[in-house]
């Protein structure tokens, strides 16, 4: 039993777990999709320096993680006060974001609260990752998975109802008054259930000496990239390689429907056959996904579809297995968790980063175009950077994967 666990006798409530993690899932998908539009619509801010605001912005959110893991650790005796206090920070962003009118330049504005959602939101994740280690133990059996099965079929659900909110509650005004009466219903929820007790904070060093350990973190920045690669060129392919103006939503919506339908899904099965087998079972699904992706032309909508409902059940996979392995080995090498997990946000950050910064100037280098017509040597390099380029870095996931024993006995 880990130490956390000590003292701490009565299971977690699931179902509140999944209503925090949607609540957090929510928080992700308006930042960059809709606040740009926002903030230029509205504002009048330009383009460039909206996205230049949000590159920066995103790197000090990678760098600011493993700090964030640090205060999360020493903040362990007081998680539920120092939580309560990220949970009103990441609503009032929220709020100020997209339901107050900039009282200073809307650039500034617009850099600063997202300052304040980025901070909470990452530190939010943290503690409520390293939370789970502990609350996986008081489960009876296969604890991280059925915890991880509820926790990421949550967040899967908040990106959906992210996806839709602003149109169903008749603007970006209303879906942040409903986000904050989340960020309520959701600490709620959780009350009661961040234990509190003291950990002696143990730093990066038992993380970074487990083999295992290290080998996860590699594994998710290399299976992560794939997704982070596919989210930067999407909107550009269904636009241009598919010629399906307006369908961006819905593919988006099916995509990660699919993945909530089948997060639990996957969950079960891993309880069954075990997580390792079934992850990789998800991932050569996924391979086949992208690699039929490449051969799409101008009104294959039906085609994509399919693909979309593919790689999303692939990816429920992908964000409820990888994620319950780690914890699962945190329980072993670092029981705290608050520092693996800032490592483990910092690598999907990272991801997301290096991501943008390698595929779309290798595609405007390579002759595309957005939103004009372009020649077919562009869109076939969109075809192979959108399909052919992820299903080559989900091979070397595999072979990483396939090299590692989860249970292996730590040294």
């Amino acid at each position: 039993m880990s130490t956390l666990a000590l003292g701490a006798t009565t299971a977690p409530r699931l179902p509140s777990y999944a209503l925090f993690a949607g609540m957090l899932a929510a928080a992700g998908l308006p930042l960059y999709i809709h606040a740009p539009k926002v903030y230029a619509d509205a504002h009048g801010v330009s383009l460039a320096a909206l996205g230049t605001a949000l590159f920066v912005l995103r790197l000090i959110d990678v760098v600011q993680d493993p700090a964030l893991g640090w205060l999360a650790a020493r903040l362990s005796a007081v998680r539920g006060l120092a939580v309560s206090v990220a949970v009103s920070l990441i609503a009032g962003g929220m709020l100020g974001l997209f339901a107050v009118t900039p009282p200073i330049a809307a650039l500034w504005w617009f850099a600063l609260m997202l300052s304040v959602v980025f901070t909470a939101f990452s530190f939010l994740t943290i503690c409520f990752y390293a939370e789970g280690v502990a609350a996986a133990d008081r489960l009876p059996e296969a604890g991280h998975l059925r915890l991880a099965r509820w926790r990421e079929t949550g967040a899967l659900l908040g990106i959906c109802a992210a996806a839709v909110a602003p149109l169903a509650l008749g603007g970006y005004a209303g879906f942040a008054l409903a986000f904050a009466a989340l960020a309520f219903a959701a600490w709620l929820a959780m009350a009661g259930e961040w234990q509190g007790v003291r950990v002696a904070a143990t730093g990066f060093g038992p993380v970074l000496h487990d083999a295992v350990a290290r080998r996860l973190l590699l594994i998710a920045l290399v299976n992560a990239a794939p997704v982070a690669i596919t989210s930067t060129l999407f909107l550009f392919f269904v636009e241009s390689r598919l010629d399906a103006p307006g369908w961006e939503g819905a593919y988006l919506l099916l995509f990660f429907l699919c993945a909530a339908f089948a997060a639990p899904l996957w969950g079960a099965l891993a309880e069954r056959h075990g997580a390792k087998r079934m992850l990789l079972s998800a991932m050569v699904i996924s391979v086949a996904a992208f690699g039929w992706a490449v051969t799409l032309g101008p009104g294959d909508m039906l085609a994509f579809g399919i693909i979309c409902v593919i790689s999303g059940a692939a990816t429920g996979a992908d964000m409820t297995l990888l994620p319950a392995l780690f914890a699962r080995r945190m329980a072993e090498v670092a029981p705290g968790a608050a520092e693996g997990f800032s490592l483990w946000a910092f690598v999907s950050k990272f991801t997301l980063a290096l991501a943008a910064v390698a595929v779309l100037p290798t595609l405007e280098a390579g002759g595309f175009r957005a939103g004009i017509n372009n020649d077919e040597p562009a869109l076939r390099l969109l075809a192979m950077l959108y399909g052919g380029l992820p299903s080559l870095l989900k091979l070397g996931a595999i072979a990483l994967l396939m090299r590692v024993d989860p249970d292996e006995r730590r040294r």
